[in-house]
């Protein structure tokens, strides 16, 4: 979820009476790495153990088991059988809308919600009806994989931006329309799997957007690998973030070394971009410790190494992909961690001197794969959070034990202007034998209170709000 148009304002809590990755393909396998002997890796030594999420929870939002309420007319499956999930007490969680294959979502100023379906090559359309579900219906087809979805006003109109494969478009915004209006083409030529060099195989062609207070466009180019050379010296860099003008020109480099950056957000009120970074699978041992483990793919390593993350992302900035990883196993933990040289791609630092590279802000348990990101702020959720970030996890495809599949948020502290640590906010996908029937992609505040959850797995828009006291 990306800037939003309105100021909102939920109720507080506290004031009730009795909450690869991207595209789903297998990533490569690691290239071989260089033959050089091994130089022994800057990093720490491995501390292991999953990351274990804050459980602080203000005493008003404890987490409680709440039936999924679904409406008769949408109880194929998954919801053929009673759902649960854990949200914060006191609120509820109904199931919104059924959308099979939802990816990324946007609400409008007047509460109508576009969903992507880049499986079906059409964005959705979720309109509110009084006293019966909302309806559905097709906003926009014939698009080339639509992912990323962004309401943006300038001059007092609002402008709806979609984000295809290889292009961006842009359309007037007209409260009650149906159907998209006249599209026009802001970035075009943007690289996709039908790239000659690529043979058809883009592990990340999905891509992300976003608008800032200048107008300008923001563009996330994944990499189209697990860890490969090519994606640094292709025409534009892939996993890298490049900024357009308005009208699509004065194209610039704005950051690099970014695999996979998803859910572009900006802090409320400022151009301070953030962004969720799926980082890479099978990363070999990087430490020649005499464990000989060096240059290894051991699984209890792999399960938790190199994090995911969650940063802050500065123009001209650099972020170690693919050369160098981050390292969770630091005194600093999750906070800014150190960057371990890459075994396959920067094994004895030749390519990249890690030290010099930019450090994320906020570390997240390897394999989660968080994909949407929104800000709330205001106390929109909480009094006890004045500002925070909502994180959808998509879930683990590869490691050892599951992981993910849940909505976090990270509280902000105003005075550092930081994350605090991380919460779980909405749980409860997995069944009991450890298969799941839903996987969280995005998430959206609601203009009349809680928030929205896509849900590509069930085809699903969940949402999560306050009790309504009768």
């Amino acid at each position: 979820m990306r800037r939003s148009l309105l100021l909102t304002t939920f109720l507080g809590l506290a004031s009730l009476q009795p909450g690869c990755r991207s595209n789903e393909l297998p990533p490569s396998p690691p290239p071989a790495g260089d033959t050089d002997a091994g130089v022994e890796d800057a990093g720490l030594p491995d501390a292991g153990g999953e990351v274990t999420t804050d459980g602080g929870l203000p005493p008003e939002m404890t987490l409680q088991k709440a039936e999924v309420q679904v409406p008769a007319d949408m109880k194929a499956a998954p919801f053929n059988v009673t759902r649960t999930l854990n949200i914060p007490n006191p609120m509820q969680v109904s199931l919104y809308a059924r959308v099979p294959s939802a990816r990324f979502i946007a609400v409008s100023p007047e509460g109508t919600l576009l969903v992507s379906v880049p499986a079906q090559n059409r964005v959705m359309q979720v309109r509110p009806r009084p006293g019966q579900s909302p309806e559905v219906t097709q906003w926009a087809g014939g698009l080339g994989r639509p992912h990323d979805i962004v309401f943006h006003e300038r001059d007092g109109q609002v402008w709806v931006f979609v984000s295809e494969k290889n292009r961006v478009t842009r359309s007037r915004w007209m409260a009650g329309e149906t159907t998209r209006g006249a599209a026009e083409v802001v970035v075009s030529g943007l690289p996709d799997a039908s790239l000659p060099e690529l043979q058809g195989a883009y592990g990340h062609e999905l891509k992300n957007i976003a608008v800032d207070s200048q107008h300008r466009v923001y563009v996330s180019i994944a990499s189209t690998c697990n860890v490969c050379l090519s994606d640094t010296t292709s025409d534009p860099l892939r996993g890298a973030i490049y900024r357009w003008d308005w009208a699509g020109g004065s194209r610039e480099l704005f950051a690099r070394g970014l695999r996979n950056a998803e859910g572009l957000a900006w802090v409320p009120g400022t151009d301070t971009l953030w962004v969720a970074v799926n980082n890479r699978d099978n990363v070999p041992y990087p430490l020649d410790d005499g464990t000989g483990r060096y240059g290894k793919v051991v699984p209890e390593y792999v399960d938790n190494h190199p994090p995911e993350a969650l940063t802050s992302v500065r123009a001209g900035g650099h972020y170690g992909w693919p050369f160098c990883n981050p390292n969770p196993d630091s005194p600093s933990g999750l906070k800014h961690m150190p960057l371990d040289r890459d075994y396959d791609m920067n094994r004895d630092g030749s390519r990249v001197d890690c030290a010099t590279l930019d450090r994320t802000d906020q570390g997240i348990q390897a394999h989660s794969a968080p994909l949407g990101l929104t800000f709330f702020d205001n106390a929109e959720l909480t009094p006890a959070w004045k500002r925070g970030a909502l994180v959808a996890y998509h879930g683990s495809w590869n490691r050892t034990e599951r992981t993910g599949y849940k909505v976090t948020v990270f509280p902000w502290d105003l005075a550092t202007n930081q994350l605090t640590g991380e919460v779980d906010l909405v749980t409860g996908f997995e069944n009991q034998d450890l298969s799941v029937w839903g996987r969280p992609v995005d998430v959206a505040l609601n203009p009349k209170g809680g928030f929205f959850i896509s849900d590509d797995f069930a085809g699903a828009i969940y949402l999560v709000e306050p009790v309504r006291l009768p």
